[in-house]
């Protein structure tokens, strides 16, 4: 009887310690997840893979093809599909939300809980762009987009925290 007993409380501190164990890994794995998502924001050196888009008058949409927002630097590289209102668009259409360009206005905050809020502006051949961009600690991010010419548009994804190679 005291076998099963001894066996029984070993089992349950092994379990409670595995436990334990788990759950600290997981804050370390978050806190690691966090400084790397801040890391690459202060770097102004970081991809935004889209998978959800929401028009300003429709349904939202899941992506089904790879779309992203990426900044390097001074300069973004929009790779976002468009559907929407047009009010002035180029003959032949032009290219929507596909272009790369360099920044012209760009800012930076953090609020208390250590969410990033982006905005910058650039401008592509075919408009003028005001981009609204907030990524959140575990790198789930937003996008708003506000065209000259076309309706507002909003896109939901995650950073891209992987290591980058040299």
């Amino acid at each position: 009887m005291k076998t099963i007993q001894f066996i029984f409380v070993s089992l349950v501190i092994f379990i409670g310690t595995w436990f334990v164990s788990c759950s600290s890994s997981n804050v370390a794995t978050k806190n690691e997840q966090a400084q790397i998502v801040k890391e690459k924001i202060d770097n102004k050196h970081y991809t935004i893979d889209v998978d959800r888009m929401l028009p300003m008058n429709g349904q939202s949409r899941q992506l089904t093809s790879s779309y992203s927002l990426t900044i390097k630097g001074d300069t973004v590289k929009s790779y976002l599909p468009y559907f929407g209102q047009a009010y002035n668009v180029p003959y032949g259409g032009g290219q929507g939300l596909i272009f790369d360009a360099p920044i012209t206005v760009y800012t930076l905050s953090f609020d208390n809980k250590g969410t990033a809020n982006i905005t910058f502006q650039t401008r592509s051949e075919d408009d003028s762009y005001r981009f609204n961009v907030q990524i959140f600690n575990n790198g789930s991010s937003t996008i708003q987009v506000t065209p000259n010419n076309r309706q507002s548009i909003s896109y939901y994804g995650d950073m891209d925290v992987t290591a980058e190679k040299p």
